[in-house]
């Protein structure tokens, strides 16, 4: 599997932008796997559902199946975060996975910046991020790509993960 990353801080368009590439690669015929770091306490489920309940009552781990789609959930309860190696052994094999999040890990990553964003760039102490993907031209010799031309950026993820 080849493994491609975003990252940026929160508002900047990593969701939208990787939302615009998926149709892409998969147009292409790749199989395409996404990994979402969230640095927040989040539920995949609701209050008052069976598998609500069961994780509440203590339950850690809860697999929910149907004919459709199936969802696995692993309560911590104190355990240590896992990496994203630890993820992606999780994951089927596939021809790409996206990772959103996870600024810190060896992968290699577009920097996803917007001005309006008012942060600083991640890119000069990230050697891992390989390009900026931005709507404001940026003094920096990484290659910079319009926030908004999905298909080039797309093509610049093919090239970098060796997908053409």
């Amino acid at each position: 599997m080849k493994v491609f990353g975003f990252a940026g801080f929160s508002g900047s368009g990593k969701t939208t932008l990787i939302e615009k590439l998926i149709p892409i690669f998969v147009e292409e015929g790749l199989t395409v796997s996404l990994i979402k770091h969230a640095h927040h306490d989040f539920d995949i489920d609701r209050p008052g559902k069976d598998s609500f309940r069961h994780r509440a009552a203590g339950g850690h781990e809860v697999l929910i199946s149907s004919d459709r789609r199936w969802a696995l959930m692993h309560e911590l309860r104190g355990e240590a975060e896992p990496v994203l190696a630890e993820h992606l052994a999780r994951l089927f094999p596939c021809d790409l996975v996206l990772v959103e999040g996870f600024k810190r890990e060896p992968i290699p990553k577009i920097e996803v910046y917007r001005r309006a964003a008012d942060r600083p760039l991640l890119h000069p102490q990230d050697e891992t991020i390989v390009a900026v993907a931005t709507d404001v031209a940026l003094n920096t010799a990484l290659p910079q790509m319009d926030i908004n031309d999905a298909a080039g950026i797309a093509g610049f993820i093919f090239k970098e993960a060796g997908l053409t």
